[in-house]
Order: C-alpha cells, then structure tokens, then sequence
C-alpha cells in the first residue's frame, strides 16, 4: 500500500440474521481519512470514530478452553493479542483468529436452534489466547452485517 492508497481493514463481524441465527461474515473498513492525529504529528489514515460509552478489558483464555454456547454480553470488538481463538456460529461457520485478526461480536438476540445460541468459542494450539475486549454500552435492535465501513 502507497502513503496515497486508502487501507483496507478486514474483521470478522458476528451478527444475528433476521431468523435469529447467528452468522459470521468477512468484512472491511475502507473508510479512512488521511490527517494528523495530533499537529505537528505526520499525517495517519483514521477511520471514523464512533461515539458510545465503552469498557476495555483483557481477558486470558487458558490452554484448551472452550465456552458454552452463549450471546456476545454487548456489542463487542474483539482483538486478539497473543494466542489464537475460534468463533462458531450457529450457521456452522467456524473461524479462527490470532494477532493482527479482529473481530465485531454482535450476536444478541439469537433464537435457540439444535441447542445452539449465539456462538461457541475456545482456544486453538498450545498456548492461552490473550483477548483485547471493547464493549459498546449500547446496543441496537437490528444488527446489519459489514456496519463498520
């Protein structure tokens, strides 16, 4: 990428469709500004903010632990730190992330199906999965898929 070229973010965003099934789509943020974070800094690409009461967190999943099937407890961003993790969702995708790979979980609301709602989620390989958490306070009664452009 040249310092003209807009990035290309991509996430994983979880969300649940208008059945109440959960589902994992590939996304990107595309949406970038080129300008100082803070003159005389050099410019950055920023994407755009978003103004919600949050909570950070860091969570550590231990070698071989694999949560229940449960909803996201908010809206959430999801950055993995060290460590890979997996997403199932109720459709059956299952995607697995490490450093550099993030992800929107946003599945409230789901419907219970085969004894599945929300998603299931552990680690993978021999290591814990240090998580970056980034709860929004808010949350909205019809989620779309890609929100975050």
């Amino acid at each position: 990428m040249s310092d003209d070229t807009a990035p290309r973010v991509p996430y994983w965003h979880l969300y649940t469709d208008e059945d109440g099934v959960s589902r994992q789509r590939r996304c990107e943020m595309t949406e970038f500004e080129l300008k100082s974070m803070q003159p005389p800094a050099a410019p950055q690409w920023q994407g755009e903010k978003h103004h919600d009461g949050m909570t950070v967190m860091v969570t550590v999943q231990p070698v071989g632990w694999e949560g229940a099937w449960h909803e996201n407890p908010a809206p959430q961003w999801i950055i993995p730190l060290s460590g890979r993790w997996y997403v199932e969702s109720m459709d059956g995708t299952r995607v697995e992330m490490g450093p550099g790979e993030i992800s929107f979980g946003e599945d409230q609301g789901t419907r219970e199906k085969d004894g599945r709602k929300g998603h299931m989620s552990g680690t993978v390989g021999d290591e814990p999965a240090v998580l970056m958490v980034v709860q929004f306070d808010s949350q909205r009664d019809r989620t779309t898929p890609c929100r975050f452009r």
